[in-house]
């Protein structure tokens, strides 16, 4: 049994963390901070967690503490990794994984060095829906991919976690927060890397960072997709792989609120209409993180992963100030 330590014991951690693992097999939750030391102990009351601290220094020293999950805004990412790594625990690190891809660099210098096990908290990666796509494309049911495009949506004006809107803790607003999503999503199930990207945002007075945002990707081996996000809409997630032979799509298809219906058509012939529920995807990735820790073998989304994903963010910021195309 892992027993984790939770950094930043939010909204996130409440609403994902605490129900995934309350139905893990092999890892349970023994240790938090929240900055409040009195409210870091009512969360621990609340949650029947043993432990609960201010800083994730203390966390890390804790002896009950085997791997630590990484929760806090984007910007404190760096500094926790590094803690973390100088206490030799293995961390799983929300995404974005950093403020930018220096940051990112540096934090899978220091997990490497210290031999300490790091991963990226991509979830969708374990979400049925998405790996029906990755399946049905590494198959060659539609033939080579030409046209893509993935979407993400949410009304995020008054989240509860208001520090998402303030540049020095957030890497960005949706192109950042959901719009990774997306394009790892996008990554995975093509099984390509991004070659360029041009990318333009939109900005309101409600927030410093962009409220919408929409790139087009040219992957290596040809597909051209395109990535759009917004904090100003209802919630509404899309995915749709367009290839020589077929077109896979999926409205909601990145939710673990409620079934997704994945869809394989031909022309006007609808060739397969599955249904899948992603509920358990949160579950899933802990349950992962916690065997790969046990077993001694590397996570399957490392923090080489979430690295290369800060270089392809970076490189959408930076289109979206030149209004060029950039490399990542």
């Amino acid at each position: 049994m892992v027993r984790f330590g939770i950094a930043g014991f939010g909204l996130h951690a409440v609403k994902r963390l605490m129900p995934a693992f309350a139905t893990a097999r092999n890892c349970s939750v023994t240790a938090l901070t929240r900055r409040d030391p009195e409210r870091a102990r009512e969360s621990a009351r609340e949650y029947g967690i043993a432990h609960a601290f201010t800083s994730t220094a203390e966390l890390c020293a804790c002896s009950d503490v085997d791997a630590v999950f990484i929760a806090t805004p984007d910007a404190m990412h760096l500094a926790d990794v590094i803690e973390a790594a100088r206490h030799g625990k293995p961390m799983l690190v929300e995404k974005p994984m950093a403020m930018n891809a220096a940051e990112a660099q540096q934090m899978v210098d220091a997990a490497r060095s210290a031999g300490a096990t790091m991963g990226v908290a991509h979830v969708m990666r374990f979400e049925p829906s998405v790996r029906w796509f990755r399946h049905h494309i590494a198959s060659g049911a539609i033939g080579t991919p030409v046209l893509a495009r993935a979407a993400f949506v949410a009304p995020l004006l008054n989240s509860a976690r208001t520090w998402i809107d303030d540049p020095t803790l957030a890497t960005g607003g949706p192109l950042a927060d959901i719009g990774v999503h997306c394009f790892d999503t996008l990554r995975y199930v093509l099984g390509d890397d991004v070659r360029s990207v041009m990318a333009q945002a939109h900005y309101d007075s409600h927030w410093s960072v962009e409220a919408s945002g929409t790139t087009l990707f040219q992957f290596a081996g040809g597909t051209l997709a395109t990535m759009s996000v917004s904090a100003r809409a209802p919630y509404q997630t899309l995915l749709e792989i367009i290839g020589e032979n077929g077109i896979l799509s999926a409205i909601n298809a990145l939710s673990v609120d409620h079934p997704v219906t994945l869809e394989f058509r031909r022309a006007f012939e609808v060739v397969e209409t599955t249904e899948v529920s992603n509920a358990n995807a949160y579950t899933e990735q802990v349950q992962a993180f916690a065997a790969a820790i046990e077993s001694g073998q590397p996570f399957e989304i490392p923090g080489e992963v979430g690295l290369q994903n800060q270089r392809v963010l970076d490189a959408i910021f930076r289109s979206v100030k030149s209004g060029r195309a950039e490399t990542p």
